[in-house]
């Protein structure tokens, strides 16, 4: 057997070489992800948010090859959530289901542990939808004037129902009050369907929720829908007319859904991850699963439209908690 030696030289530049191929670089966009994915959210299972996490995280799953475990952190309007996601590394290993309480949290809490902005690099928008304001079906009130008309006359404040303090349904029904002048007092929930099961039983005036949430009680003929709050009416309920439609001039809410990574992700896995959620929300299975499951739009964005538009939302609310005193937590 011939052996082959080697100079010492020889060896010392075989040994730099190798070391050099070792340290290149390698795209994080390449071997992301490499094991689970956490996707965290801070609703009960079965709502809304937990609704459209399930759905992105099978397609997620399925384009990048790795799990993504849908997480219910629940508490504090989601910022329990918001908070776990955004004191974990910065490797695209756990992202946060947002809803539009991310950027009302920020105007109704003196201090968060976390900057709604600054902590977050925002992936992509996912879903938008409206609030339905809902009575039972044998309340006085036909319309929403007659619910406006009852809370301007009544000695004692209308009772309102929803999801929690800082979610959507609550900034709703607080501008609502705000714009109509009506007396109204909020009662919080653990969720959509603790606000539904008081107005059901009696326990509340009126309640705001998504549309799917209320769906089927409307159809059962328990639940009477008076009006949306966005600019367009809802297709499965087209004769329920717009807040706006209704006299009440500059009104709009939509809430919405969006993912985000904590501040310091690599660029490379942001675009991964936007390039997944576009193609996801391009199937059209996946946009009727959506639709279905918020009763609202399916749309994605850039990062930075995301970011543009939760600093927009931020600036709305706190300028709403302002005006209408609301007392911060």
């Amino acid at each position: 057997m011939k052996f082959q030696f080697f100079s010492r030289s020889a060896l010392t530049g075989l040994a730099l070489a190798t070391f050099l191929i070792a340290s290149l670089p390698v795209s994080h966009a390449q071997v992301y992800p490499d094991r689970p994915v956490r996707l965290v959210h801070g609703f009960p299972a079965g709502g809304n948010a937990d609704a459209v996490a399930r759905i992105i995280s099978t397609s997620l799953q399925q384009q990048l090859g790795q799990p993504f475990v849908v997480e219910s952190k629940t508490g504090a309007g989601g910022t329990i959530a918001s908070d776990l996601v955004a004191k974990s590394k910065a490797d695209g290993y756990t992202l946060l289901l947002a809803t539009g309480g991310h950027a009302i949290a920020a105007a109704l809490n003196e201090k968060l542990p976390y900057d709604t902005e600054k902590s977050f690099q925002p992936i992509s928008a996912v879903t938008a939808f409206s609030f339905l304001i809902v009575v039972q079906s044998a309340s006085p009130f036909q319309n929403l004037n007659d619910l406006i008309n009852a809370g301007r006359g009544k000695p004692s404040p209308l009772n309102y129902g929803t999801a929690g303090v800082g979610t959507g349904q609550h900034m709703t029904g607080a501008f609502l009050a705000q714009k109509t002048g009506i007396r109204a007092m909020h009662i919080p929930f653990r969720g959509d369907a603790g606000s539904i099961a008081a107005l059901l039983g009696g326990d509340v005036d009126f309640v705001l929720a998504p549309p799917t949430a209320v769906l089927p009680h409307i159809k059962a003929g328990k639940l009477r829908a008076i009006a949306i709050s966005g600019s367009n009416r809802w297709s499965s309920l087209p004769d329920v007319p717009t807040v706006a439609e209704q006299g009440i001039r500059d009104y709009e809410v939509r809430s919405w859904t969006a993912l985000l990574a904590p501040a310091g992700t690599p660029a490379p896995v942001i675009t991964r991850l936007n390039t997944a959620i576009r193609t996801a929300l391009s199937d059209p299975a996946i946009r009727q699963k959506l639709e279905e499951a918020t009763g609202g739009d399916v749309r994605a964005s850039t990062p930075k439209e995301l970011a543009d538009q939760i600093s927009n939302d931020v600036r709305r609310w706190t300028q709403l908690v302002k005006d209408a005193g609301i007392q911060k937590e």
